[in-house]
């Protein structure tokens, strides 16, 4: 599937009808108001999964979720979860010994959130691990497939490098792949390593979604210019930089002006990326253009920053 890449076209993602989304879900931990925790499932690319199978009108485009979970309850509450929002679990690995990571989050009275996590034994780690059911392989189920920076950082190295290697390849055979870098520090062995694995997918990136603040803090650049002429030097030429209440813009050589209405009174930004990521997509894949595809992932995004936690309800 040509995408134009370089030449400031828009891609036809009008044939794709397997979305795969790649990484790790988590038991979320939120305080309900009243000094209590309240359990729900989340995670980067879950939370895009989530969203992007509520956009997806079409009966014929599926959503799967690639991961690798336990045997134990709160890994059966991930996978009816799952179920729950219409995803596809036959892509999930089961190991046994294993439990899901589990995060906790505090959000201050602007929106902004802070996390503590508990991931060391999470079965997520071990995804394309051998011996293993789930093998990279199995990419080629899929036309799309989407993934995040922290679902490259959990992997062990070895696999990590594995993976890359696969997704060219299923890239070279005609899947898109779509990638976040959704940086977390403590995820990686070392800063130059996040460093040069996302300079290395960067490069074998079809639709590229990152945040300008990551980008801006793991490269150690100063403005929004730097980043977007690192990302279009390196291949990152479709897609769009999420630039939190200025909205997004569009990567590479695609020039769209457009004004977005920031959101006042902001509750929880917990899955504002996220959401923004599925809106996005889901614009794309439903035949929008460009500039309509990141006014719905904008919009999304600022309906759900208005309500407490990743998942939330909206019209």
């Amino acid at each position: 599937m040509s995408l134009g890449k370089g030449q400031g076209l828009t891609p036809d993602l009008s044939s794709i009808r397997r979305v795969a989304c790649l990484g790790e879900v988590m038991i979320e931990m939120t305080d309900d108001g009243q000094d209590r925790p309240r359990l729900g499932v989340a995670g980067d690319t879950y939370n895009t999964s989530v969203y992007l199978r509520r956009l997806l009108k079409r009966a014929d485009v599926s959503v799967s979720y690639i991961t690798a979970l336990g045997r134990d309850r709160f890994s059966n509450k991930i996978l009816d979860t799952l179920s729950q929002h219409d995803i596809e679990t036959s892509h999930v690995e089961i190991r046994d010994g294993r439990v899901p990571g589990i995060y906790m989050v505090e959000t201050a009275p602007d929106g902004e959130r802070s996390f503590s996590y508990w991931r060391s034994e999470s079965a997520a780690r071990t995804l394309f691990q051998k011996p293993c059911k789930i093998g990279l392989g199995l990419l080629r189920d899929f036309d799309l497939v989407f993934l995040s920076g922290i679902s490259l950082a959990i992997l062990q190295p070895d696999v990590r490098k594995e993976l890359l290697s696969a997704l060219a390849v299923f890239r070279a055979e005609g899947g898109i792949v779509v990638y976040d870098s959704n940086h977390r520090p403590r995820l990686w062995e070392s800063e130059a390593l996040a460093r040069e694995t996302n300079m290395t997918i960067w490069a074998q990136t079809d639709i590229a979604l990152p945040s300008v603040d990551d980008e801006m803090a793991l490269f150690d650049e100063s403005d929004e210019r730097q980043v977007l002429d690192r990302l279009t030097a390196a291949g990152a030429t479709y897609g769009a930089i999420k630039r939190g209440p200025k909205g997004p813009k569009a990567l590479g050589y695609n020039d769209i002006d457009q004004d977005y209405t920031a959101v006042e009174n902001v509750i929880d930004t917990t899955a504002a990326g996220d959401s923004f990521n599925a809106g996005f997509l889901a614009g794309l894949i439903g035949g929008q253009s460009l500039k309509d595809a990141l006014l719905q992932g904008h919009n999304l995004s600022a309906k759900v920053i208005l309500q407490r936690g990743a998942i939330v309800d909206f019209d």
